[in-house]
C-alpha cells in the first residue's frame, strides 16, 4: 500500500488542519515562558515571583471552565465546528493579551485564551482519530500532539532572536504574545473546507451515505466498491448508538455507568495525571530551573528554553513510528522508569550544584535527557491513547474530561513549582522521582494495549472481564470472540 496515494494526500490535508488545534496549545505552552524571562515585560506588568504563578495558571483555568462545553459542543454541532468555534476565542485571547496595557487584562486574555483552547483540544485530537486510515491511526494521530511543537518552536525561537534587540522595548515582547493567534487564523480560514468525521455523520439519521462518500474519497480512493469502505461502514453502524449520551449535552454518566466505561475513564485519568506530574513545566519554568543551576544570563535562560522545542520535536516524530511497532503500554512503561532515573538525576545535580558550575549544567544536560524520554513515548500517546479507549459515544466528553483532568493537574504543576522551587530548591522534585515510578507499576498492571487494533475490535475489548489480559492475549495471536474483525475481513 502506498502511504503518498492520491486519496492519501488529500487525507492528510484535512489532518493537518485539525493538527494546528495542537499548535495553538503549543504557542501558549513556552511564549508565556520565555517572556517571564524578559525584564521590561516581568517590570512592565509588575509579576513577581509570588503572581507568576497565578498568571500563569489563569490560562489552565480558562481550561476547566471551556471543559463544561468542550464534549457537548463537538458532539452536537461537528468536530468542525468545535475547532471552529474554539479557534475564534483563542483569537479573541490572544488579542486582549498583545494589546495589554495592564496585568488584569493580560492576565484576562490568558483566561479566554484557555478557554478556547480546550474547545479546539477536543474536537482535534477526536477528528483525527475518527479520520485517520485504520493502518496508519497510530502515526496519524500520535502526530497530532507532536504539532505541540510547530507552535512551541516558532515562539521559543522567535522570543530568543527579538532578545537581541537592543533595549527590548515592548513591541518585543508583544509580537509573541499576538503570533499565538496564528494557528486558529489558519484554522479558522481552511476548516470549512474539510470535511466533517464519517462516524459523526453515521450517529445523525440520514447521513450513512454522507459518511460513505467520505469514505470512498480519504480511505477507498474513490471506489464505492471498497471492500475497507463497506467494513468500516458496517462496523461503525454496528458499534455507534442511535440514543448515546453524545445526543444529550448534558450527560456525563455514559462515562462512569458501567464496568467496561469506569476502566476506559480510569485510563484517560491516568494519562492526564502521569503526563503532567512528571517534571515542573520547563515550558513555563525552564528559566528559572537554569537559575537554580546556576545560570543567570537573561540569553542564555532564553536559548536554553528555545532548544527544548526542536529536540522534544524531534524525539516525539521519531517515536511515532514505534507506537505501532512495540505497542503504547511497553513505550509508556519504559518512558516512565526513564522519566524517573532522569528527575533523580536533575534532583542529586540541583543538590550539589552550589559553586560547582559543571554538576549544575550536567542538570540540565539531564533535563534535556528527561525530555526526550517523556516526547519519545508520552507526547504521542497523549493524544493517541485516550482517542483509542473512549468509545464513540463518548469521545467527545470522554476528552473534555479528559482536558478537564489534566487541568486540575495543571492548577498544582503551574501554580506550585515557582514557589516550591524558589523556597525548596532541589527537595521539591523529589514528588516528580516516585510519581514517575508509580506510573510506570500503574500502566504494567493495568494499561490495555490498543495496537493493531481498530476502533470498534477495541470497544469488544473493554467488554472482557480483564480488559488488560485480552488485549494481550489479542495481541499475542489468542484469538478473542468479536476481537479480530479486520483481520478476518482481510485488514490491510
Amino acid at each position: 500500500m502506498n502511504p503518498l496515494r492520491a486519496s492519501f494526500l488529500r487525507l492528510y490535508g484535512c489532518l493537518f488542519v485539525a493538527y494546528l488545534c495542537s499548535a495553538t496549545n503549543g504557542f501558549d505552552a513556552n511564549t508565556f515562558g520565555g517572556l517571564s524571562a524578559i525584564d521590561t515585560f516581568v517590570s512592565y506588568f509588575g509579576i513577581t515571583p509570588e503572581n507568576q504563578g497565578l498568571v500563569a495558571a489563569l490560562y489552565v483555568v480558562g481550561n476547566v471552565a471551556g471543559c463544561l462545553f468542550a464534549g457537548p459542543c463537538a458532539d452536537r454541532y461537528g468536530r468542525r465546528f468545535g475547532m471552529a468555534v474554539g479557534s475564534t476565542v483563542c483569537i479573541v485571547g490572544a488579542v486582549m493579551q498583545a494589546t495589554a496595557r495592564n496585568l488584569s487584562t493580560l492576565m484576562g486574555g490568558r483566561f479566554i485564551l484557555g478557554l478556547g483552547a480546550v474547545l479546539v483540544q477536543t474536537a482535534g485530537p477526536a477528528y483525527v482519530v475518527e479520520m485517520a486510515y485504520p493502518k496508519y491511526r497510530g502515526v496519524l494521530t500520535g502526530a497530532y500532539q507532536a504539532c505541540f511543537f510547530l507552535g512551541t518552536i516558532v515562539s521559543t525561537w522567535l522570543e530568543y532572536g527579538l532578545n537581541f534587540v537592543v533595549g527590548t522595548p515592548q513591541w518585543t515582547w508583544r509580537l509573541p504574545l499576538a503570533v499565538q493567534a496564528l494557528p486558529s487564523i489558519l484554522v479558522l480560514s481552511f476548516v470549512w473546507f474539510i470535511p466533517e468525521t464519517p462516524r459523526w455523520c453515521v450517529k445523525l439519521s440520514g447521513k450513512v451515505d454522507k459518511a460513505r462518500e467520505i469514505l470512498v474519497r480519504y480511505h477507498g480512493d474513490g471506489d464505492p466498491n471498497s471492500a475497507i469502505v463497506a467494513l468500516e461502514l458496517e462496523e461503525m453502524q454496528e458499534v455507534i448508538s442511535a440514543d448515546g449520551a453524545d445526543k444529550r449535552w448534558w450527560d456525563f454518566r455514559a462515562l462512569f455507568n458501567s464496568r467496561s466505561a469506569r476502566y476506559r475513564t480510569f485510563l484517560i485519568a491516568c494519562i492526564a495525571f502521569f503526563g503532567q506530574w512528571d517534571l515542573p513545566p520547563t515550558s513555563y519554568y525552564f528559566p528559572l530551573m537554569a537559575k537554580t543551576a546556576g545560570i543567570t544570563s537573561e540569553r542564555t535562560q532564553l536559548l536554553l528554553n528555545a532548544l527544548q522545542t526542536p529536540i522534544m520535536m524531534a524525539a516525539a516524530l521519531t517515536g511515532l513510528r514505534w507506537q505501532d511497532r512495540i505497542g503504547r503500554r511497553k513505550l509508556l512503561i519504559a518512558s516512565s522508569m526513564g522519566m524517573s532515573i532522569s528527575v533523580a538525576m536533575i534532583t542529586a545535580c540541583t543538590a550539589q550544584q552550589e559553586g560547582r558550575p559543571v554538576v549544575g549544567g550536567v542538570g540540565i544536560a539531564f533535563v534535556y535527557v528527561f525530555l526526550v524520554v517523556f516526547a519519545f513515548a508520552w507526547t504521542p500517546a497523549q493524544s493517541l491513547y485516550p482517542t483509542e479507549v473512549l468509545a464513540y459515544n463518548t469521545r467527545a466528553k470522554g476528552l473534555a474530561f479528559m482536558n478537564l483532568l489534566v487541568n486540575i493537574a495543571n492548577v498544582f504543576n503551574t501554580y506550585v513549582p515557582p514557589v516550591a522551587i524558589t523556597r525548596a530548591s532541589w527537595r521539591f522534585y523529589i514528588f516528580y522521582i516516585l510519581w514517575d515510578a508509580l506510573g510506570a507499576l500503574v500502566i504494567y498492571l493495568t494499561f490495555v494495549e490498543t495496537k493493531g487494533r481498530n476502533l470498534e475490535e477495541i470497544d469488544h475489548i473493554f467488554e472482557a472481564e480483564s480488559p488488560k489480559k485480552a488485549s494481550l492475549q489479542a495481541q499475542a495471536g489468542r484469538a478473542l470472540d468479536g476481537v479480530d474483525g479486520f483481520r478476518q475481513h482481510g485488514k490491510v
